[in-house]
């Protein structure tokens, strides 16, 4: 079921923005981070910086279109995808940033299914997120293996 009010378009954009804006912030410039060992296909930093506001923006219309069956998961998934990159820069603790992300992929899985249930629009616009994390998932084994 659709929610249809003009105070929640405005709290999810704002949310992808504001969550956007976090999530690019410059970690490519963290000393540890640019001693490791990192995959031939790791992006460059500035993508972090273009791909996570537009992800943001796509998750907060598909939380925004299914908010009032989804809440509770959507937002535990959003500790979990806020927490990686402490642990992961600030902690300087790959491997449980890796379990982190797994975790965060299981729930982001049964968090697409709910919303194709609800709405397909919504699990549509979910996927490139899906789609990263298992790419994130990717580059942060690639540091857990060859560091």
């Amino acid at each position: 079921m659709l929610i249809n009010n003009k105070a929640s378009i405005f709290f999810f954009v704002f949310l992808a923005l504001v969550l956007g804006g976090m999530s690019s912030a410059d970690t490519g410039n963290d000393v540890w981070y640019q001693t490791l060992n990192k995959s031939p296909l790791s992006p460059p930093g500035f993508v972090f910086g273009i791909v996570w506001p537009i992800l943001y923006f796509l998750m907060s219309v598909s939380a925004y279109r299914t908010f009032t069956h989804t809440r509770n998961l959507f937002l535990f998934q959003l500790f979990f995808n806020a927490i990686w990159s402490w642990i992961f820069f600030a902690f300087h603790m790959p491997i449980l940033a890796l379990l982190n992300i797994w975790f965060l992929i299981g729930l982001n899985i049964k968090l697409s299914i709910d919303f194709y249930r609800l709405d397909k629009l919504s699990a549509i616009l979910f996927i490139p997120y899906v789609l990263w994390l298992f790419f994130a998932s990717y580059l942060n084994l690639f540091i857990v293996i060859n560091n």
